[in-house]
């Protein structure tokens, strides 16, 4: 393979995490403030995963994808469809504020924040991670940090893309995009589906699954963005994402039974954005509606689920000096819980960010942010929280970057925590301090976190209610990853994972949070057109229940296989082994995991 070739390919898979890099210069993001900015000029601690690295690793499901990096880790109630967690440094789901190109993706009506186990990879062009508390920026929600999801754009001319796979469990992943874009307009279409019988959700530790009824799951994920430049300084866009997700799953110490969900979920974003000389503007409204059946209620209580969150919002980015900036905006949000609950709050918020570089300070360039943010809640005290992040890029020591981070930040209870027959309409936010430190220095970086929870929101097993843990919840870390090209043609990519600390005010452990996990992956492109690839998981002690109650969850390793071939430069083949040792583990008690599976597939484009 052409040196070329590579530089391309391991530009791509090294772009994963925020690392003191000039090659990480030219890599976009928009998640961290508001407004696009490249890698070196954040502050924040970042995470960036491309479509190639998704590609190359064959994931199926952003959860599978977001595993791979250092500080989470994901427990699922089943496979495809299931329940789905995702813990950020120690931090549960309802913390991390998730977005699809900037709309909010997190259910008011949950109980556990965004619905995971619905959110498939294709049409993806990169998942931006940024960790530590964000509402300083972002508002409510963002207290472990911001998850954004940004699908693919329109190319100029005219382009489409097709993939197959097939796979165990009876399994289909199929789907097709097309786009045309001309300096005036773009339109661009994406449907993609996923089809499989499964096997069953639930089965006690140690049995065979093969001994129960599967439960099958089908998602279809509809994407459609559409765009004009009115002129050379303003342009119009929409987008809308639409995912249906229905499947079975077992009613609690049943696999066999059944219990069927059918979801459906929306997200709609008008946009008009001006830049000129001076400033840079965004007006945008836009809508996120979730919508969940459930036809045998069972447990839930109701059968229905209907929520939505109406946004309206502007925000502008002023320029001074060479690259400084200030960007200052206002929104307002609706929530509302319909059907049984049918309850309504809104906020509005206003918020300011500033960014300043200086260079040749201390030896070397010097980026300082500060963010300050007052919501105003109908139904919750009012909330003003920020960020400050500084980072020093080293002259005199070539590779080397330091960087510190704090941030406050707070999390509404859910209309379904409030509200439902498991509710508590007593509850009041979460209040959140949160803090790292980095040192990077080339392929290497580490990094130190610190969340505090005060007045942590919990399911009381005594009482069957949601209430708020009295005190300070504490969950501390460190991160350690390593990524470079370590010989010829072979790259390396690896990070590991420990939680010093994930206690409530008293001293219990965190239930389903793993002390420890370690990430491998190889990436071996030395044979012309063709690439082989590994990943290596494994996650440390963790146990289902607080205070190290239920059973012991962790201690497993997880080894994957995955080849691709070009055999044009329209036409791809590819495979995916999960699971190759076939390890047998829960990462919650009762619920089952997958044996060794196959998956093959076909992707082409013009």
């Amino acid at each position: 393979m052409k040196t070329t070739t590579l530089s391309l390919v391991a530009a791509a898979l090294l772009t994963q995490t925020l690392f003191a890099d000039e090659n990480l210069g030219e890599i976009t993001v928009t998640t961290p403030a508001q407004t696009t900015q490249t890698l070196d000029e954040v502050t924040s601690d970042v995470t960036v995963i491309t479509d190639k690295e998704i590609e190359d690793r064959g994931y199926t499901t952003v959860a599978q994808a977001l595993s791979s990096v250092a500080g989470i880790s994901v427990v699922s109630n089943g496979g495809l469809g299931k329940n789905t967690s995702v813990y950020l440094r120690g931090m549960d789901s309802k913390h991390t504020l998730v977005l699809i190109d900037g709309v909010r993706y997190n259910d008011p009506t949950s109980l556990n924040g965004a619905p995971w186990a619905d959110l498939m990879v294709d049409d993806i062009a990169q998942i931006e991670v940024v960790k530590g508390a964000q509402s300083g920026i972002w508002g409510a929600d963002a207290s472990a940090g911001v998850i954004n999801i940004i699908t693919k754009k329109a190319k100029k001319g005219t382009h489409a893309s097709a993939h197959v796979e097939r796979g165990s469990f009876d399994t289909w992943k199929y789907g097709a995009s097309v786009s045309h874009a001309t300096d005036t307009y773009y339109l661009k279409v994406a449907y993609d589906v996923v089809d499989t019988n499964g096997f069953t959700a639930q089965a006690p530790y140690g049995k065979d699954i093969d001994q129960y009824e599967d439960d099958p799951y089908r998602n279809r994920t509809l994407n459609v963005q559409a765009g004009i430049n009115i002129d050379t300084n303003n342009q119009l866009s929409l987008s809308h994402t639409r995912i249906e997700g229905n499947g079975d799953a077992d009613p609690f110490g049943d696999p066999d039974g059944a219990y069927h969900l059918e979801s459906t979920y929306r997200f709609t974003k008008l946009n008009f954005h001006h830049k000129d000389s001076v400033e840079e503007l965004n007006m945008y409204a836009q809508r996120s509606d979730f919508s969940r059946y459930y036809p045998d209620a069972g447990i839930f209580g109701t059968p229905n689920f209907d929520g939505k969150i109406d946004e309206f919002g502007v925000n502008s980015k002023f320029a001074y000096r060479t690259k400084d900036f200030i960007l200052v905006g206002v929104d307002k949000k609706k929530y509302s819980h319909e059907d049984d609950i049918g309850k309504r709050y809104d906020s509005t918020g206003i918020f300011a960010t500033n960014t300043n570089i200086f260079e040749g300070f201390l030896g070397g360039t010097t980026i300082l942010t500060e963010s300050l943010r007052h919501d105003n809640f109908s139904d919750f005290k009012n909330k003003t929280t920020g960020k400050i992040g500084l980072k020093h890029i080293h002259s005199h020591i070539k590779g080397l970057t330091t960087s510190f981070n704090y941030g406050t930040a707070y999390n509404v209870p859910t209309m379904y925590n409030l509200y439902s027959m498991f509710g508590n309409p007593n509850l009041i936010p979460e209040n959140i301090h949160s803090y790292d430190v980095t040192v990077a220095y080339k392929g290497f970086k580490a990094t130190y976190f610190n969340n505090r929870i005060d007045d942590m929101i919990d399911f009381d097993m005594g009482t069957y209610t949601y209430t708020n843990i009295d005190g300070t919840s504490k969950i501390d870390g460190i991160e350690l990853a390593y990524q470079n090209e370590i010989v010829e043609n072979l790259l390396l990519n690896t990070n590991y994972t420990h939680l010093f600390s994930f206690k409530n005010d008293k001293d219990e452990t965190l239930g389903r949070r793993a002390k420890e996990t370690f990430n491998l992956a190889l990436d071996y492109y030395g044979i012309e057109n063709l690439h082989i690839g590994t990943e290596v998981q494994y996650v440390g002690e963790r146990y289902d229940r607080a205070d190290k109650q239920g059973r012991q969850t962790g201690r497993y390793t997880l080894i994957s296989l995955t080849a691709d071939y070009q055999i044009t430069d329209a036409i791809q083949v590819y495979g995916k082994i999960e699971n190759a040792g076939d390890k047998y583990y829960q990462t919650v008690d009762g619920y089952a995991t997958s044996p060794r599976a196959f998956y093959f597939g076909i992707r082409g484009k013009i």
